[in-house]
């Protein structure tokens, strides 16, 4: 089967190798991959991969051969799953506490743009606790998650300022409900909670525009820029603030999967999906993501040629 690899180049991160299909543990199913969708931090890795490294986190596709214990679903069931590596390919092996049965309303295309981004919104905002009536601060929020994050909590009841780098980025966002900024400094506080996924500046700008007692959860460093907190800055700002680290993963991931594709079959969640190409383009794509070129999630088929 063919599946790609990482190169370690910088504008040509993967090729196309010819490898034999996984052999599934007896708690996997092996899927017939029909799209699966790159996310940013995985261009990082690929810049400097480690050895064994098979990309692929997000998947959609077709059930060939069933989990040998007898769990998950059986053969010619459409599902999505996450993966722990290994899904840019013509065929994935996958745990079934990691796949979710799509309904005949969702297509593989939208599914394989649901897993990472859409996990880690779900799960950080049960971490950022009620939403309803709450003012929430969302930084770098151009992406995936910043898309589902805002959909989620302003359908939640949350008031939500989302800071994005352009007005073009933040058009979708605004759509959505979000009241669009370009800098945190910009923001109009107090926040009852901040979710804060760029690092450098921007976190510690974040802490002083929390209420006092209020949260920053802290998911992400998008800006590749360490930290650098002040003390006896913080003293000057809000008391009582909270500041927690957060990361989205832990399987089982079935349950998290099965609500985001309900949402979006009931029309709740809409995927924004900025470029959807043959797996052909795959290395093009992600060099385009890593450069924030694409808006959104880029969604990879494998049913053309290449």
């Amino acid at each position: 089967m063919q599946r790609l690899i990482p190169t370690g180049e910088a504008e040509r991160p993967v090729a196309f190798a010819e490898v034999p299909p996984p052999l599934p543990e007896p708690f996997e199913a092996l899927i017939k991959v029909e799209a699966f969708a790159p996310n940013r931090g995985e261009t990082f890795l690929l810049e400097q991969p480690r050895p064994g490294m098979l990309p692929g986190r997000d998947v959609a596709g077709l059930v060939v051969q069933a989990a040998a214990d007898g769990s998950g679903p059986g053969i010619g069931t459409r599902v999505v799953g996450h993966p722990a590596q290994g899904g840019w390919a013509e065929y994935a092996a996958i745990p079934t506490d990691s796949l979710a049965v799509l309904p005949d309303g969702v297509d593989s295309e939208r599914a394989a743009a649901l897993p990472l981004a859409g996990i880690t919104a779900l799960r950080l905002l049960r971490t950022g606790g009620s939403l309803a009536g709450r003012r929430v601060l969302l930084t770098g929020a151009s992406g995936g998650v910043g898309h589902y994050v805002t959909e989620l909590a302003v359908g939640a009841g949350a008031e939500l300022t989302a800071v994005t780098a352009t007005p073009v980025r933040g058009e979708r966002l605004a759509d959505l409900g979000a009241e669009v900024v370009h800098r945190v400094a910009d923001a109009r506080g107090p926040f009852d909670v901040v979710l804060e996924s760029t690092g450098g500046p921007d976190l510690a700008l974040a802490l002083t525009k929390v209420r006092p007692g209020g949260v920053v959860i802290w998911f992400g460093q998008a800006s590749r820029t360490p930290v650098s907190l002040d003390f006896f800055q913080l003293l000057e700002g809000p008391e009582r603030v909270t500041l927690q680290h957060f990361h989205y993963a832990g399987a089982p991931y079935a349950s998290d999967l099965a609500t985001l594709v309900r949402l979006v079959e009931q029309g709740r969640l809409h995927p924004e999906i900025g470029r959807t190409s043959d797996w052909a383009e795959t290395a093009d794509t992600l060099v385009d993501l890593r450069e924030r070129r694409i808006r959104g999630k880029a969604v990879l088929l494998t049913g053309g040629t290449r």
